[in-house]
C-alpha cells in the first residue's frame, strides 16, 4: 500500500516556527504541504511539520532543526487511508436530547419517534456532535428547551458544519446567521443547511467574529453559540457583551476542563453570570447569562 511520510517537529516562538516553515519548502525533497500551528493556545510552544510523497532527507531535516533551534525533526510513515471511509466506520449516530445527528450511510438509524434529526456527511467531520465541545453545547441548547427558553434572534459564530445553528433553527422554525473565519466552512455550512431542508433558515457568512454588517445589523442576540479555542473566546468577550441583549444567553465551548475557570473569569468581568456549565471528558462547555 502507498505510503506518505511526515516530519514533524516543534520550537518556541511563532517567528522562529514560521522560518522554519518557510525553510521546508525549500527543500530539495520538497514537502507537499506544510503545517505551523500552536500546540496549545498561549503556550508558545509550536509545531512545524512537513508531509511528503518521497522519504525525506534526515540529514537536511537535522540541519534545518539545529538552524532553526528546534528539536530534532520525527519522520513516521502514514499509510494510504480513505478517510471518508474511515470516518463513516468510526463515527455512529450521536444523540443529545431530541437531537439526532447522523451521516447519509446511517439514515436507516433516525429514529422514528419524535427527534430533531440533523445530517452531517462524514466528509464534512469537523462540528459532527461526537466532540464534547459540540455535543456539550448541543445539551446546553437541549437544557434551554427544558426550561421553556424560545430564542428569537440567534447567532452562531465560528460555526463550522452549522450543526448548532441547524439546530437551533429546527428547534424555533425562525432564521439563524451562522458565521465562519474559514471560507471552506461557510461553504460546508450552506451545503449542510441545504440538506437539512434549512436553506432558507441558515445565512452562512464569512466573518470574524461579529464582525460583519450581517451580524452588526442583527445583534443584539438573544442566544449566541461560540463552538471555538480559548484565544479567540477571550477577544470575542468584550464584543459578545455587545452583541447579546441583557437576559440573553451566550453557550461558549472549544475549551479544556481546565481553562473553564479562566474564561468564566473573563467573561464575568464583561457582565455574564454562569448559568451552568457541564465537563465531557477533557471538554468543557459554558452556558453564560448577559446581565
Amino acid at each position: 500500500m502507498p505510503v506518505t511520510y511526515t516530519a514533524l517537529t516543534t520550537l518556541m516562538g511563532e517567528p522562529a516556527a514560521q522560518a522554519l516553515g518557510d525553510a521546508l519548502e525549500g527543500l530539495d525533497v520538497a514537502p507537499t504541504g506544510v503545517g505551523v500551528f500552536e500546540v496549545e493556545d498561549g503556550s508558545g510552544l509550536w509545531e512545524v511539520g512537513g508531509y511528503f510523497t518521497d522519504s525525506p532527507d534526515g540529514v537536511a531535516l537535522d540541519l534545518l532543526a539545529a538552524v532553526h533551534g528546534a528539536k530534532s525533526f520525527v519522520i513516521s510513515e502514514v499509510p494510504e487511508t480513505d478517510w471518508v471511509a474511515h470516518v463513516r466506520r468510526e463515527l455512529s449516530p450521536v444523540e443529545a436530547g431530541r437531537f439526532f445527528v447522523y451521516g447519509s450511510h446511517d439514515a436507516d438509524k433516525v429514529p422514528q419517534q419524535e427527534c430533531v434529526p440533523l445530517l452531517i456527511e462524514a466528509s464534512m467531520a469537523f462540528g459532527t456532535g461526537h466532540h464534547g465541545t459540540t455535543l456539550g453545547c448541543l445539551l446546553a441548547l437541549e437544557d434551554l428547551l427544558a426550561e421553556g427558553v424560545e430564542a428569537q434572534n440567534v447567532a452562531d459564530i465560528g460555526c463550522g458544519t452549522a450543526v448548532l445553528a441547524m439546530a437551533a433553527a429546527s428547534v424555533w422554525d425562525r432564521p439563524v446567521l451562522a458565521s465562519d473565519i474559514d471560507p471552506l466552512a461557510v461553504e460546508v455550512a450552506q451545503t449542510n443547511a441545504k440538506a437539512n431542508g434549512l436553506g432558507d433558515k441558515i445565512c452562512c457568512i464569512e466573518a470574524a467574529g461579529f464582525d460583519h454588517p450581517d451580524l452588526i445589523n442583527a445583534a443584539p442576540f438573544d442566544l449566541v453559540f461560540a463552538n471555538i479555542l480559548k484565544g479567540p473566546l477571550i477577544a470575542l468577550a468584550p464584543n459578545m457583551a455587545r452583541n447579546i441583549a441583557r437576559g440573553g444567553t451566550a453557550i461558549l465551548s472549544g475549551l479544556l476542563v481546565e481553562q473553564s475557570e479562566e474564561i468564566e473569569a473573563i467573561y464575568q468581568v464583561n457582565g455574564f453570570e454562569v448559568s451552568q456549565k457541564r465537563h465531557i471528558g477533557e471538554w468543557s462547555s459554558l452556558r453564560l447569562r448577559r446581565i
